[in-house]
């Protein structure tokens, strides 16, 4: 097992990354029982629509924060041994501080009932101020 699979398999390490690009990230996580889910946000509109159509929320998604939070704390249409959310062309603004925000209190509600979950932002220019997933070799 790698080392970026062991990580990702730690809920201890849950929570809110950057990454340069998510093809380490796939490969790491091809064959494992994680839930990997890439999500492509769209620039300069809500990302709630990207999140819910990507990770298949139920029809009773009330389509505002709270919402996904509570989704992003059930998960139970998407059983697994974890999570890992890869998302990919984030924009800053107000909403993705509130998306990250939701994303780190759902690692904080996971980490406590013992199962990895990772919102991982893809950010090759290293803008977004998050801790590195892991160091590029």
């Amino acid at each position: 097992m790698s080392k970026l699979l062991q990580r990702l398999h730690d809920p201890l390490r849950s929570g809110v990354y950057r990454a340069r690009q998510p093809d380490e990230i796939l490969e790491a996580t091809r064959g494992s029982k994680l839930n990997v889910t890439r999500i492509v946000l769209p620039g300069g509109g809500s990302p709630l629509q990207a999140i819910a159509g990507a990770m298949s929320f139920p029809q009773w998604f009330g389509k505002n924060w709270d919402a996904l939070e509570d989704c992003l704390s059930d998960l139970s249409w998407r059983e697994a041994q974890g999570y890992v959310l890869v998302f990919e062309h984030a924009a800053a603004g107000d909403d993705l501080g509130i998306l990250t925000d939701v994303l780190a209190s759902a690692a904080d509600f996971w980490k406590g009932r013992g199962k990895p979950f990772f919102a991982v932002f893809i950010d090759p220019q290293r803008k977004l101020t998050l801790p590195e997933l892991f160091r590029e070799a």
